[in-house]
Parts: C-alpha cells; sequence; structure tokens
C-alpha cells in the first residue's frame, strides 16, 4: 500500500503544482494588462508634448473644438471600452460605429485627432496607440480650457473591431430618465455619483436643435424664459433647424467649471437628460454639492474619467497599434 500511496501524494502534488502555476500565469497576465501612467516614458517620451501641440493649436482656432475631443472619447469609451473603433471609418466592408444615432452629425474632431497621429507618429512610429492618444487629447482638452489635471493611465492597444450595435444601444440618448441615466453607466461599471460627475463635461461644448427641441417645448421643468430663448433658435418642427447649436452651459460654454451644474439648479438644463439630474430624484443633493463647491466637482470628475479609461481596454497582444487612426492595419 505504501507505493500506492506515495504515488497519489505524488499525484496531488503535482496537481497543486499545477493549479499554482495557473494562478501565477493569470496573475502575470493580468498584471501585464494593467495601464500605467508611464507607459511610454522610455518608447515614447515626448507623447504628451506632440498631443499638446496640435491640440493647442486646434482649440485656439476654434474653442468648441476641446469639447469636441472630449465627447469622442465618451463615445469611444461607451461601446467596447476605451479601443479607438470609434475613430474607424466605414468602408464597404467595413461597418464602423460613426453612423450610429448618437454620433451622426454629432461626434466631431476626428481631423484633429489624424493630426496628433501624424505628429505622435513622426516622434515615435509605431509606437503609441490611437486609443491612447484620444485618452491624453481628452484629457488635455479639459485642462486647456481651465479644468483639472491628472495622470492619463496608459497601454491601451488599438480594435479592429467595431460596434454599431453598441453605439445604439451602450450610449446615453439625450430624451434618458434619471433611471435610464443610471443603469446605462452601471453598465460600464460607473456608479451615480460618477455619472452627475461625468455630466458635467457639459459644462463646455454645444448641442444640437433636434436633441433638445423636445425638452424645449414639451417638458415642464425648464425656466420658461430659458425654453422661450432655446426655442428661437430651434423650430418646433421636426426636420426643420435640426443641426442649430445651443451651448449645453448658456454662461461659459467654452470655460470648464462648475456653472453647468448652477444652471441645473436653477431649471435651465438644455438637454432632458441634464435636467433629470436636479428634478427632484437621488442626484439633486450630489448636483447641489457642485454648485457650492467647484472642487468637490473637479475631484470626483477626475475620478470618473480614470475609471472611464479603464474600460475594458485592449492590451499585451490584444489589437494592434493603427498607424492611420481611421482604418485597421
Amino acid at each position: 500500500m505504501a507505493p500506492a500511496a506515495a504515488s497519489s501524494s505524488s499525484a496531488a502534488t503535482r496537481r497543486v503544482g499545477g493549479i499554482i502555476l495557473l494562478l501565477l500565469a493569470a496573475l502575470a497576465g493580468t498584471s501585464s494588462a494593467q495601464l500605467s501612467t508611464g507607459f511610454y516614458s522610455n518608447s515614447c517620451p515626448g507623447v504628451h508634448d506632440a498631443v499638446k501641440s496640435v491640440l493647442q493649436s486646434a482649440i485656439a482656432r476654434e474653442q468648441r473644438m476641446g469639447a469636441s475631443i472630449l465627447r469622442l472619447f465618451f463615445h469611444d469609451c461607451f461601446v467596447q471600452g476605451c479601443d479607438a473603433s470609434l475613430l474607424l471609418d466605414d468602408t464597404p466592408s467595413f461597418q464602423g460605429e460613426k453612423m450610429a444615432t448618437p454620433n451622426n452629425g454629432s461626434v466631431r474632431g476626428f481631423e484633429v485627432i489624424d493630426a496628433i497621429k501624424s505628429a505622435v507618429e513622426k516622434a515615435c512610429p509605431g509606437v503609441v496607440s490611437c486609443a491612447d492618444i484620444l485618452a491624453i487629447a481628452a484629457r488635455d482638452s479639459v485642462v486647456i480650457l481651465g479644468g483639472p489635471n491628472w495622470d492619463v493611465k496608459l497601454g491601451r492597444r488599438d480594435s479592429t473591431t467595431a460596434s454599431l450595435t453598441g453605439a445604439n444601444n451602450n450610449i446615453p440618448p439625450p430624451t434618458s430618465g434619471l433611471s435610464n441615466l443610471t443603469s446605462l453607466f452601471a453598465a460600464q461599471g460607473l456608479s451615480q455619483k460618477d455619472m452627475v460627475a461625468l455630466s458635467g463635461a457639459h459644462t463646455i461644448g454645444q448641442a444640437r436643435c433636434t436633441n433638445f427641441r423636445a425638452h424645449v417645448y414639451n417638458d415642464t421643468d425648464i425656466d420658461a424664459a430659458f425654453a422661450r430663448t432655446r426655442q428661437s433658435g430651434c423650430p418646433r418642427t421636426s426636420g426643420s433647424g435640426d443641426n442649430n447649436l445651443a451651448p449645453l452651459d448658456l454662461q461659459t460654454p467654452t470655460v470648464f467649471e462648475n456653472n453647468y451644474y448652477k444652471n441645473l439648479a436653477c431649471k435651465k438644463g438644455l438637454l432632458h437628460s441634464d435636467q433629470e439630474l436636479f428634478n427632484g430624484g437621488s442626484t439633486d443633493s450630489q448636483v447641489q454639492s457642485y454648485v457650492s463647491s467647484q472642487s468637490a466637482f473637479f475631484a470626483d470628475f477626475v475620478t470618473g474619467m480614470i475609471k472611464m479609461g479603464d474600460i475594458t481596454p485592449l492590451t499585451g497582444s490584444n489589437g494592434e497599434i493603427r498607424k492611420n487612426c481611421r482604418r485597421i492595419n
């Protein structure tokens, strides 16, 4: 019996050893998949300067562009994670995300990302992903327009796929109620607190008439004088003036601060989904806290942006480093 027992013991030892190796391999894989702020410290130390230089020039030409780049990052991360899938153009054999309802006629700034990619490629060819360029550019857009700074975690790779369905279903529409907003953010691993803080991105930029028409004509949770002002540039009839623009923040649409929340507290949110954050519900107190403290908003916004940037990135050998952000290699 002794030899059999020894054999059994040896087999058990091998099984335990195998399990340990598998666990170590899994941990190593997890470790390698983590993003880091110093990812390009050796391979492309000039990446931040290259991104900022091009972006500063673009925003100097058109201050709205900062908000547009920030929106690109949001709309990209909510579909397949932050993988630059939104940047891919449609081709006869490939369907991208640009023609999805939340994106078509709304997202813009692709030519700026192209220019940044060209500058980065000159500095260090084939090293920096379009996904990381977009993450850095989103941060820099906020900073250039007066908002908070943070260290961007990097190491993402670019997707070779896109999801039109995901873009249509995952990105919160401007007609969303608080429950739907909360659910769509939760699906991305973002809390209701993150949602309210990240919605503060609407302190910059503009929206099209087609996205706020119903709110300014039909809703009762809106300041009457403000509604009339917005109606003047947005005809009631659908199809008429659909692309007419209005600032998301009535006061300072090119400065990143907390006026967005002050507007909500006065029933002057441009989108139905904006005003839902301050409409007698569970998020009213958080909005009020940001009205009182811009620093609290900035701190929570940074936390939310870092969390959003962590949504299912492609790392390691997954995906690719695109040579052109608009198409797969």
